[in-house]
């Protein structure tokens, strides 16, 4: 994955990073907010878009 469309994901519960991504920034504006598994929580939680 290139470095400048690389996106990390943060759980908004535990506050930790498990999932990383890329996306068209030019396309996208507003950060993402997907359901993952969080493996910490160990339970499907939001996860945002960190810097």
């Amino acid at each position: 994955m290139s470095q400048d469309n690389l996106i990390k994901f943060e759980c908004t519960e535990c506050k930790q990073t498990g999932y990383y991504s890329h996306k068209n920034k030019k396309t996208l504006k507003d950060r993402l907010q997907l359901s993952k598994f969080c493996k910490w929580c160990r339970k499907h939680t939001p996860h945002k878009e960190t810097k």
